[in-house]
């Protein structure tokens, strides 16, 4: 049975499954890392390993865009735009800032999105910000910066910086195109057939970049060590691309549409937090005091912007375009 959000209420029980749809979206995004660099240590390279990623989930959606093949010649602008900044821009803008900046430095400037929701949110669509989502934002990104121990490496490379900024930049349009046409009724798009064809729009756009003939394919074949455990390589990866991204994706579009693009964005913080925690228990890479300092006021920061009343107040579409402007009440330009 399709999901609409004329489904979705956001009285405090949709507002509950939300922020718990949100937490899910969060572990499962967070533990991608942990599965993911076994696998490039055993050889593959990174652009590789985020390849197979999207494009074994596009194989695994690719009933539901069968099922809402009318969704492309409906909503063109937006399922281009999901596939392009929310699935492939996000993954190689951070491996590009990754191969020229620290990581730290790379993940906490990706973590500014919230921070650019919100500037979204209230001078693009001219909507209220609560004060409890800007306090939350703030809390999470100081709190990011203890997680990724900026201070411990931090180098200035305009370049990598760019890339960075560009991560964080897809990253809002993830959030943001995830809340299209939340308020549209039994006309908004299904969520499930616009992360359908974002995936296979971001493994096309990714088969360019990533370029996978020239893939060691045998790695697949054999075992990748995790702390010392032999872990087949295939297992690795059905984790990445069942958990890591369908699952990821299919929960964290889902939060956004219960909660709102700014509430959700903060919560996906967590991730960070998530994925430092998952690296010290399955990789053996430690925490620091400043460490675990910085995840307890990321998590206070995610608490006090979802206890808020998501800023959802009617609104006309700032910009649309084409059928998406015959066919949404309220939404965001693709």
């Amino acid at each position: 049975m399709p999901v609409h959000t004329s489904d979705i209420r956001l009285g405090g029980r949709g507002k509950g499954m939300g922020l718990g749809l949100a937490l899910v979206s969060a572990l499962a995004f967070g533990g991608s890392g942990v599965a993911a660099k076994p696998l490039i240590e055993a050889g593959l390279d990174p652009l590789h390993v985020v390849w197979l990623r999207v494009t074994g989930a596009a194989v695994v959606m690719l009933p539901l865009a069968v099922r809402h093949r009318a969704l492309p010649r409906r909503r063109p602008a937006l399922l281009a735009g999901f596939g392009l900044l929310a699935v492939a821009g996000v993954q190689a803008c951070y491996f590009a800032a990754l191969s020229r900046i620290p990581v730290g430095v790379a993940l906490l400037v990706e973590y500014l999105a919230p921070a650019l929701v919100l500037g979204w949110v209230r001078f693009v669509q001219r909507r209220p910000v609560t004060r409890a989502a800007g306090l939350g934002v703030i809390l999470a990104a100081g709190g990011l910066a203890c997680v990724v121990e900026v201070w411990s490496g931090l180098s200035f490379d305009a370049l990598g910086l760019l890339f960075a900024l560009g991560a964080a930049c897809c990253q809002v349009g993830y959030f943001v195109l995830s809340d299209q046409g939340s308020d549209a009724g039994d006309q908004a798009p299904d969520p499930l057939g616009v992360i359908a064809y974002g995936l296979l729009a971001g493994a096309a756009v990714l088969t360019v970049v990533a370029r996978p003939w020239g893939m060691d394919w045998s790695v697949l074949a054999g075992s990748a060590h995790l702390q010392g455990t032999a872990v087949p390589a295939a297992a690795l990866l059905a984790w990445i691309v069942l958990i890591a991204t369908v699952v990821a994706y299919i929960t964290g579009v889902l939060s956004v549409r219960r909660l709102s693009p700014q509430v959700a964005g903060v919560v996906a913080c967590l991730e960070a937090v998530i994925a430092t925690v998952l690296a010290w228990v399955l990789l053996g890479e430690h925490l620091s005091v400043p460490q675990v300092a910085g995840g307890a006021v990321v998590l206070a920061g995610a608490f006090i912007a979802q206890s808020s009343a998501p800023a959802r107040a009617t609104a006309e579409p700032v910009a649309s375009g084409g059928a998406e402007r015959e066919l949404s009440a309220r939404g965001t330009a693709a």
